[in-house]
């Protein structure tokens, strides 16, 4: 079978340099911030550069003298103007007076970094929300990775924000993917046990050594397969970087388009995996919310009706004692 080039990545917008940046400690006002932190300007070139639009915090441009920054924040100064965009359509999932949950599209980042401030999961999310209150703020509450769609958690509050990333491991009842995976696993449902470790360059790899690493634990159930594909769900107890691509590559079935491991197959024009399902409870009430962003259907355009195995998209049930998160 022919295999399909990677597609080029659609052409962003250029990067908008920034010649200071300090990260924030406590909670303030931002004017108070900048007053605080920068040396050498009075409060009325301060006010001024609010007034320009150079100033952004985690990539958003802010103009209020009185947004709230908090610890962890990255407060920016941008050598020119920063354009205030209409906001992006973004698929809600889910959104309450404390959450908010999206859809994220493959190809997104979910936060800035050092290369991309701008055009990212948050940005977006925070023009949302300011739509209708310019001094709302939105939290990112843990991340998947910019090729990675799926459900994306933010908090709108930061006290709830730590709360959650703090107990994180303790109020995740399941993290639902699908994994679209070229050829096909020997077995139906498996549970795949490894320890992981970091390249200098950032990659993860599977040790060699029992205990030499970090212990990452990956469940899988075929939905869907044919000759040259297999559609699988997968449930993760840990939440190792990469572990899934990692993982499914080790055993001879790496994830379709995944260009960083060296995935040939490209079937889709994107990576195949998709979160998506997250259930938690939530740290203060003890209620549980469950997130369901439904599956690309690009992931199925490989198979026909007759390679089905299960039509459901429901969380992957496994026969293992499941850590129940204390009240």
């Amino acid at each position: 079978m022919k295999k399909k080039p990677f597609p080029p990545r659609k052409r962003l917008p250029k990067p908008v340099t920034y010649s200071q940046q300090y990260r924030v400690k406590t909670q303030m006002g931002l004017l108070d911030f900048l007053l605080t932190n920068v040396e050498g300007m009075s409060r009325n070139n301060i006010k001024n550069l609010l007034k320009r639009r150079v100033i952004a915090v985690d990539g958003a441009p802010i103009a209020q003298f009185d947004f709230q920054v908090y610890p962890g924040d990255i407060v920016m100064i941008g050598n020119e103007r920063l354009e205030h965009r209409n906001p992006t359509k973004i698929d809600v999932i889910y959104e309450d007076e404390e959450l908010l949950a999206i859809n994220k599209p493959s190809g997104l980042l979910s936060i800035a970094s050092d290369k991309e401030k701008a055009v990212t999961a948050y940005r977006q999310v925070t023009d949302y929300v300011r739509l209708q209150d310019p001094l709302a703020r939105v939290f990112v509450v843990h991340r998947i990775d910019m090729d990675t769609s799926g459900v994306l958690l933010f908090s709108k509050s930061d006290e709830l924000r730590k709360k959650l990333q703090d107990q994180w491991n303790d109020l995740v009842i399941k993290r639902g993917y699908y994994a679209l995976v070229a050829g096909v696993p020997k077995e139906n449902e498996a549970t795949l046990r490894h320890y992981l470790k970091e390249t200098s360059t950032h990659l993860m790899y599977i040790s060699d050594r029992q205990g030499d690493g970090q212990l990452a634990t990956t469940h899988y159930q075929i939905e869907r397969k044919n000759d040259t594909y297999a559609l699988l769900n997968v449930d993760i107890e840990s939440g190792r970087k990469n572990q899934i691509r990692v993982q499914l590559r080790h055993i001879g079935h790496p994830v379709v388009g995944d260009d960083k491991y060296d995935t040939l197959l490209n079937p889709i024009n994107r990576l195949g995996l998709h979160a998506y399902f997250l259930s938690l409870k939530h740290p203060d009430t003890g209620k549980v919310y469950e997130f369901h962003a439904s599956l690309p259907k690009e992931f199925v355009s490989v198979f026909k009706k007759k390679d089905a195995i299960s039509k459901s998209e429901k969380p992957l049930t496994i026969n293992r004692k499941v850590r129940i998160p204390r009240k």
